[in-house]
């Protein structure tokens, strides 16, 4: 039996509908991801699944006693005491209701989910109060749990977490998310909200993408086909009409139901145009650091140490950490707003910043849109063309009313693409984004990624997003611990790659270094099996010359991976993309030897 099932269910706030006779089922067991276009009613439609929004027409069939919970993107406001409390919720103390069947999920849950029970909540970060949430929602046992942006203010390893538990988890998943990654990992189906319908999509994320570009296609050419026959019909009647009555007036009727047809028509959203206004280039050498650490108090904790990088113009530079490691103030050391207490800092030349805010704290919620981006005036002018501020925000998929409302009227993606409008009014050769992706849709995303990828300045960017890291970044900075920050080549991907590559081979010299210990154990100093075997010659040579080699090898390793973090190199022949990444596969597999044999020389 469905947990829901909507059945010819509308709504609207006066607009068009942004549900308009839909119907949906979730059963059991099943992980439903709702995408579509900034605003296209995904929150609407779970309020109404959840019961906080009833629906003007239609029927919502809920499974009779099932407990459905809800995460909301933003924290509520007035929750306060510990994070036991806030976590039992409404159901109160499980001693005032001798629950001890509650109790005993409350504290699985509190264990489970690493939260420490009599920490205050109000003291918690963002990322943290969420997972607490989280668990407020699942202490009641629903049968179906609804998520509205739940990777929204989480870290990367509070990221993999979430995915974990609800895969394990098994119960019914309705969600929302940005994340395209989480997306792929979780979703066992795929429903799209656009221009108040629903589409279901049985099928993986990137399969989606593919079937609905052909749709759209399709649908272009069907309405062209139809557009140019009403346009004929339309020169028809203007001619008047010489045909017999009844076949005309067949005809005429035939002419008003188009019309009605195409009166009622909902045209899809266009993209958003995305351009970044670049200034003069600056100096080849952007940013360079040599052991730099900074800490607020001299006897403090290091916030950031061991930094050794050199960005260099058109490097897209990733940071990447738990949330509260650093990542801001790594930013502000880097540009200069913060002096390093140990090592060296430099700045390049030329360097026109323009900064991304993930507070929004740049927006004056008093103003209106277009005042936020052109400060009261009626003209901006972008990369030497001036444009009227209404023209350029409907690039960015502001409608004139809606440029015209307070911001505080604004979503969260809204607010987010705002902020992009404004920042690119800017000249700027060096871009720093703290959390740019929060709120943003799939295809604001894309849009995003491939401007990054071609503004020829460097992008200096702060993201816990998976897949935007791999598009965008050509490496990253990644905080490891105690402050210290360790530089990797390539995007998210390649990162995780070198982990496990440094991981087994500290997995393999710890174990080589068991054997050896248990074979001195066993055999004693003098006894034949301790014996070294005496190598030849050959072997002795071939022993000396493996550090080198092993050099050489890892070189050409990082310089041909470095090489392939670019995404420019891909514009080359096809031929030539094959070549490198064949040369990849066979370095990785040399090197691997090489050790092997370095070992077994007694290397």
């Amino acid at each position: 039996m469905a947990i829901v099932s909507l059945l010819d269910v509308s709504l609207s706030f006066g607009g068009a509908p942004l549900l308009d006779r839909v119907n949906l089922q979730i059963d059991r067991g099943e992980r439903v991801c709702l995408v579509g276009r900034n605003g296209a009613g995904k929150s609407t439609l779970m309020k109404v699944i959840s019961g906080e929004l009833e629906a003007d027409k239609g029927q919502v069939f809920r499974q009779a006693g099932a407990v459905f919970s809800t995460l909301k993107q933003e924290v509520p406001a007035g929750l306060a005491g510990t994070v036991r409390t806030v976590v039992e919720g409404e159901g109160g103390s499980y001693e005032e209701h001798n629950d001890w069947e509650r109790h005993d999920r409350v504290e699985r849950l509190l264990e489970q989910m690493g939260l420490p029970a009599d920490q205050d909540f109000a003291a918690l970060s963002a990322g943290q109060k969420r997972r607490v949430l989280l668990a407020r929602g699942l202490v009641e046992a629903p049968q179906l749990l609804l998520l509205d942006e739940p990777t929204n203010h989480l870290d990367l390893a509070s990221i993999q977490w979430l995915e974990e538990f609800l895969l394990e988890w098994g119960g019914a998943l309705l969600f929302v998310t940005h994340d395209r990654a989480f997306l792929r990992k979780l979703a066992t189906r795929i429903v799209e909200v656009d221009r108040g319908q629903l589409i279901g999509w049985a099928c993986d994320y990137d399969t989606f993408l593919v079937r609905k570009q052909a749709v759209l296609e399709a649908e272009e050419v069907e309405r062209a086909q139809f557009d140019k026959k009403l346009a004929q019909e339309e020169v028809w009647i203007r001619r008047g009409v010489k045909a017999q009555r009844s076949r005309a007036n067949n005809r005429i009727h035939a002419l008003e139901k188009m019309r009605a047809e195409r009166a009622e028509r909902r045209d899809r959203q266009g993209k958003a145009t995305m351009t970044a206004q670049e200034a003069d280039r600056s100096g080849f050498k952007v940013i360079t650091c040599e052991d730099a650490g900074f800490r607020y108090a001299d006897d403090g904790p290091w916030i950031v140490r061991d930094v050794t990088t050199r960005i260099e113009r058109g490097d897209k530079i990733g940071i990447v950490g738990p949330n509260g490691a650093g990542k801001t103030t790594l930013l502000k050391l880097l540009l200069g707003q913060l002096k390093p207490k140990v090592g060296l800092v430099e700045q390049g030349t030329q360097l026109e910043i323009v900064y991304f805010d993930q507070l929004r704290a740049q927006l004056d919620e008093t103003m209106r849109v277009q005042d936020a981006v052109a400060d009261g005036n009626t003209m901006i002018t972008i990369n030497g063309r001036t444009r009227h501020v209404i023209s350029y925000l409907e690039d960015f998929l502001f409608e004139p009313t809606r440029a015209r409302t307070p911001i505080k009227a604004l979503s969260g993606g809204e607010r987010n693409r705002l902020l992009l409008a404004r920042l690119f009014t800017k000249p700027a050769n060096v871009l720093v984004l703290d959390e740019p992706t929060n709120d943003l849709d799939a295809e604001t995303l894309e849009l995003l990624e491939d401007l990054l990828v071609e503004f020829g300045g460097t992008v200096l960017l702060v993201s816990h997003d998976r897949a935007f890291l791999n598009e965008v970044c050509t490496s990253l900075l990644v905080f490891e611990g105690e402050g210290r920050v360790v530089d990797y080549i390539g995007g998210y991907d390649d990162w995780q790659k070198e982990k496990a590559r440094k991981a087994a081979a500290l997995a393999a010299a710890e174990e080589l270094a068991k054997r050896a210990a248990k074979a001195a154990a066993s055999g004693g100093a003098g006894s034949p099996a301790a014996k070294a075997r005496k190598l030849t010659n050959k072997e002795r040579a071939e022993l000396d010359a493996m550090p080198a080699l092993i050099e050489k090898l890892e070189n050409e390793q990082t310089a041909l991976t470095a090489k392939l973090a670019d995404p420019l190199f891909f514009k080359k022949p096809p031929l030539e993309v094959t070549q490198a990444t064949g040369r990849l596969h066979e370095l990785e597999a040399q090197i691997a030897t090489t050790y092997k044999r370095w070992e077994e020389l007694g290397g």
